[in-house]
């Protein structure tokens, strides 16, 4: 072996030892899921508020159409694999039967107080294969608590934990497994141990137990580079987003990006105009999905407990144009090595690239390039970095007779689970 090969073997062998951050099998399954629907509904809906006034009287709070089934069929139709139901705002109101507070459903007409809207959303989830996701405020501005669920009186810290410990209990205990725990916010306060013993398979939004991270805004995207490793520090944990993430992270922290449908969280009487319109959410999908996280799209009923019927329509509008664009590629391949190819069975007009590393081994891919072979010569039609779960690349329609991925920086070997190609034009 001469000098220069024993060097290359070395800094091969180097690369393949490096210590990248890996994902967990939930951490996978749920990057797998791409999509979900977040549904927010709180008395605020009746006050046309992004938050709680603590001015509508329960008895005034009576949704006499509610139909979880709507709202999961709505969540199938533009193609969620998971709803999040927001069971407590930050106002503090709980839409389950809850032994901690009088400021629930219990004490509303709607089902003569009997009601548990938790328990519908986990029957519909079950009913149209919906893995089940909820979102438990640490915040309760109805007893005082802010944000991070902090007491605004030291001496009813400790109360409150026990509330919210409680709270946390019932919501993990009495309506199945939970794919998804939101703590908005982060958390004061250390929950784990419920965590663990009840809910060891769901990925955590925020908090010491975090398992994902919020992206960082609300508008749809994630930056690019989103590197799903960051690097571990208990004070900031929490509070990361897609800006901190790092290929040198020692951690896994995928990115979630949370956004509406409407240009608020909660349905009010103003803003039917400001519904999203199809380009705008699949801009969103390319930036969010298309740049390795999981779009977490919010879908809000209106005070009769049923999403409008034009966000429903622009709901099935989404899913159906993601399937057009993105359901059958021209054709795809998977491999390992510096360079991966597909070839179609005659030349073919593509515009769009899908590829997909194996995360189960990290983030190896640091660069790489997209070429098309035309004319007998390859030419590039798109460059990047990060690849991780997914990173889709648009460019100029091009008549290609073969397709690469070419990896021009990586740590260890890459490992491309899809290199896929499409032509998205109507």
């Amino acid at each position: 072996m001469n000098a220069l090969c024993a060097i290359a073997v070395l800094a091969i062998s180097s690369a393949q030892g490096h210590d990248l951050a890996k994902p967990s099998p939930e951490q996978m399954a749920w990057q797998d899921a791409e999509i979900g629907m977040f549904v927010h509904f709180a008395p605020n809906t009746w006050q046309d508020s992004e938050y709680d006034k603590l001015t509508t009287p329960l008895d005034q709070i009576n949704p006499q159409k509610l139909d979880t089934d709507q709202w999961a069929r709505t969540a199938k139709s533009m193609g969620a694999k998971y709803l999040v139901f927001v069971a407590k705002h930050v106002g503090g109101f709980c839409w389950w039967q809850t032994k901690t507070t009088d400021y629930s459903v219990k004490n509303t007409p709607w089902k003569d107080g009997k009601g548990d809207v938790m328990a519908d959303v986990a029957r519909s989830c079950k009913k149209y294969g919906l893995k089940l996701g909820v979102y438990l405020s640490p915040a309760d501005h109805k007893h005082g608590i802010d944000v991070g669920g902090k007491a605004n009186d030291s001496a009813k810290q400790a109360a409150y934990v026990d509330v919210f410990r409680t709270q946390l209990t019932e919501l993990l205990t009495k309506y199945g497994p939970i794919f998804e725990v939101w703590f908005d916010g982060s958390l004061t306060f250390d929950v784990g141990d419920i965590l663990a013993k009840y809910s060891p398979q769901a990925v955590v939004f925020q908090g010491p137990e975090a398992s994902i991270r919020w992206v960082g805004n609300e508008e749809g995207y994630a930056p690019y580079p989103c590197w799903n490793g960051a690097k571990f520090d208990r004070k900031t944990w929490g509070t990361l987003t897609a800006h901190d993430g790092t290929p040198e992270g020692d951690r896994w922290l995928p990115s979630e990006v949370d956004c509406r449908m409407r240009d608020s969280w909660f349905w009010n009487t103003k803003n039917a105009d400001s519904i999203k319109p199809l380009d705008k959410l699949m801009e969103m999908y390319e930036s969010g999905v298309g740049h390795g996280a999981v779009l977490l799209l919010n879908n809000t009923p209106d005070t009769t407990g049923l999403i409008p019927s034009a966000d429903v329509a622009r709901a099935k509008e989404f899913g159906d144009e993601i399937k057009r664009r993105y359901g059958i590629p021209i054709v795809y391949s998977q491999g390992t090595g510096n360079t991966v190819e597909a070839m179609p069975s005659a030349p073919a007009t593509i515009d769009a690239a899908i590829t997909m590393e194996d995360i189960s081994q990290g983030e190896r891919i640091r660069e790489y390039v997209i070429e098309g072979l035309i004319d007998g010569k390859w030419t590039q039609l798109a460059k990047g970095t990060a690849v991780g779960h997914k990173k889709i690349d648009r460019f100029d329609p091009v008549k290609v007779s073969k397709i690469r991925i070419r990896v021009t920086h990586s740590i260890g070997e890459p490992m491309i689970r899809k290199l896929a190609v499409f032509n998205t034009a109507p």
